[in-house]
């Protein structure tokens, strides 16, 4: 599932496309995803100026004038792809055999293509999603925070306001080990599997390690290295596992700097060949593969 960084580049994409422009067209192609579309989407949607983009934790919303915001969740395999009507894209990676749509907004479905926005300056931007577990929804923009999808969730790791004594408050008493702790959208929004891996690596933290002892001069170290590794992958373009690509076709190239995620048996990059470090080990925790350094992470 795309993590914070992969829907932050999404977003980031997506206004870059449509803010301030018209939207002219609206195409609904199925009557739901993980659950139904609104009703009237295309109507409540066409003729609407885009205004501007706001994440939270992994879900993007669109805020539309006339006071109501577009929620997209990408899921397991959804995916945005923006381009000119008609233009033929650069470079064109399609899921499960999804066939290339080059002819513009008329030309005839793409597979696994559910929702089709078109604008008043020629551009055209659809909602791929091969496993329908995506999600669109629309909000009023001024009760964002309200929606059931919203309600509950943590602070923003890269806010300012996501500080040690935040996150230390929110681990007092979690007898939980900390890797589940921060994958609990209810202690800090939008962290996800691999960047939980890789900022629990650079704090030199174990994955196992109980909660509650993180709280404190470990969580010095924890929230700087979570808002270093969001923000580094932010700036490659995410991490390109599976089905995840930008808005534009492009791929995330984060990946290619994992220090542990997906690197079961290798050397540890901190500190190799130095006995006793065993290496890279991969361990399950809630059903989720866990990588680290059992030398270096304590």
């Amino acid at each position: 599932m795309p993590e914070l960084p992969e829907v932050e580049t999404v977003m980031r994409g997506l206004a870059a496309v449509l803010q301030g422009h018209r939207i002219t067209e609206v195409e609904v192609r199925r009557h739901d995803l993980r659950f139904p579309f609104p009703k009237d989407l295309a109507r409540r949607m066409e003729g609407r100026r885009v205004l501007s983009f706001r994440r939270r934790a992994k879900y993007m919303l669109m805020r539309l004038e006339g006071g109501e915001s577009v929620l997209i969740h990408l899921g397991m395999s959804g995916r945005m792809v923006a381009r000119r009507a008609g233009e033929v894209p650069a470079r064109r990676i399609a899921p499960q055999g999804a066939a290339s749509d080059a002819r513009g907004h008329n030309a005839p479905p793409e597979a696994h293509e559910h929702l089709v926005i078109v604008t008043d300056h020629g551009w055209r931007v659809g909602f791929v999603d091969p496993r329908r577990f995506g999600a669109v929804d629309l909000v009023p923009t001024a009760q964002e925070d309200a929606h059931r999808l919203l309600q509950g969730l943590g602070p923003e790791p890269l806010e300012e306001a996501f500080t040690p004594a935040v996150l230390s408050a929110a681990l007092r008493g979690k007898r939980t080990p900390i890797k589940a702790a921060l994958l609990d959208q209810g202690v800090v929004a939008g962290l996800g599997n691999i960047y939980v891996c890789e900022a629990l690596f650079r704090a030199g933290i174990s994955p196992r390690r109980v909660a509650a002892s993180v709280a404190g001069a470990r969580a010095e170290r924890l929230v700087p290295a979570i808002k270093a590794v969001l923000a580094e992958s932010i700036g490659a373009g995410g991490s390109s596992l599976r089905d995840y690509v930008r808005a534009d076709g492009e791929v995330g190239r984060f990946q290619e700097n994992f220090a542990v995620y997906g690197r079961e048996g290798e050397p540890c990059p901190a500190c190799p060949g130095v006995p006793p470090c065993p290496g890279i080990r991969r361990i399950v925790q809630a059903g989720r593969s866990t990588f680290f350094c059992p030398r270096r992470q304590r």
